[in-house]
């Protein structure tokens, strides 16, 4: 194995002010984010989600965001998921996202809620029929023998609904909406010496600070 210890990077692309930010951190993440789209950065909608469990037992995967709606970040899965179920259960969480071709993380905490069913519904049946299918034949988490099960479900499917290019969505797969209660932009900069701005929710009102790296 190569030496990790010694794996090194020195960041100098770009600056981090609180005056040259936006008064509103969900039109500052919109200016990053189009930046990263601008800046070519694979999936710049990949966002780490972590979690946690009734025995306070963190977890965290990569999901993907899908909007930001009434400033929440929306994602959909399998209710019937470990994730889902851990944010029916504590729907305390935290995202990340990571845009190294610009030296740029955005961390956000916050709360999570369901979606409404017809705004699940209308982004289900606007994915990719294979994509359809797949929420119908997994059950998301669960443990199985082997993937011929899901092939096996899937071929089965395909004859239920043989014909039909929209499905309806399953009763188990739906949204989320991740409501802010902080947002932190972090700048790479040369000596680790990072810009890091913090944006924190009080009364409805986000104040601005600064952070040491």
């Amino acid at each position: 194995m190569n030496d990790i210890a010694s794996l090194r990077k020195e960041y100098s692309k770009a600056a981090l002010d609180t005056h040259a930010v936006s008064q509103d951190p969900i039109n500052q993440f919109t200016k990053w984010f189009d930046e990263a789209i601008n800046a070519k950065v694979p999936e710049p909608n990949a966002m780490n989600l972590a979690t946690v469990n009734e025995n306070g037992r963190p977890a965290s995967r990569i999901v993907l965001l899908k909007g930001i709606e009434d400033n929440k970040f929306v994602f959909y899965t399998n209710h019937q998921s470990r994730k889902g179920k851990e944010l029916d259960t504590n729907p305390a969480c935290a995202l990340t996202f990571f845009w190294p071709e610009l030296e740029r993380q955005v961390r956000i905490e916050g709360v999570a809620s369901r979606t409404d069913e017809k705004r699940a519904e209308r982004y289900f049946q606007s994915r990719p029929r294979g994509s359809q299918l797949g929420a119908w034949a997994s059950p998301q988490s669960t443990m199985i023998s082997d993937r011929s099960l899901l092939e096996e479900r899937v071929k089965k499917l395909e004859e239920k609904f043989k014909g039909q290019d929209i499905l309806p969505k399953p009763n188990q797969w739906g949204g989320y909406e991740i409501d802010p209660l902080m947002i932190e932009f972090w700048q790479g900069r040369p000596s680790r010496l990072h810009d890091r701005i913090l944006y924190t929710k009080d009364d409805g009102v986000w104040k601005i600070n600064r952070l040491a790296p």
